[in-house]
């Protein structure tokens, strides 16, 4: 039961997220919009605080897919939302536009972003073939591809913090 309420929470607290990232986009199409930021370390402050609950989250859940508490198709719901969570914070810091001392932590960071959902999007992979009883070495080579893009996403993020100005 405890793993029924720690899905509904993670949901409820993604479901958040996306709200308020969409909440930008409802602004008609036809005006071409940026993404105003006159604080540049808070809003990478503020961007790297979600990312990390997004990370948590998803780290959690994966474990539980693997160790069956949860279903793969509650798994793979869960990566959708993140993934539109994460595509959203993508386009804002495209439209972000910082000054020059910032654009290198945040492309660094943005590429961050970008790794951290391949990385979703293989693990739902790794769903897709734990569902339909993949073989062992396909599930493996799946798992090392995670990793990878695990560790990317982990020296992105460093990159990102070496290269802030002072």
């Amino acid at each position: 039961m405890a793993s029924k309420k720690g899905i509904a929470v993670t949901i409820t607290i993604l479901v958040v997220i996306t709200v308020a990232s969409f909440s930008l986009w409802i602004i008609p199409e036809n005006n071409e919009t940026t993404f105003v930021v006159s604080d540049f370390k808070g809003y990478l402050d503020g961007v790297k605080n979600i990312q990390e609950v997004l990370q948590e989250s998803t780290y959690i859940e994966f474990q539980s897919l693997r160790d069956e508490k949860i279903s793969t198709e509650e798994y793979i719901t869960i990566t959708e939302i993140t993934s539109s969570q994460i595509t959203a914070q993508i386009s804002e810091f495209v439209t972000s536009k910082p000054p020059e001392e910032w654009q290198s932590s945040y492309i660094s960071y943005m590429e961050a972003m970008k790794k951290f959902n391949e990385y979703i999007g293989e693990t739902k992979i790794l769903a897709n073939l734990i569902e339909k009883g993949s073989t062992e070495e396909e599930m493996v080579e799946t798992l090392e591809k995670i990793e990878s893009l695990k560790i990317e996403y982990v020296e992105h993020v460093k990159i990102s913090d070496e290269s802030r100005p002072d």
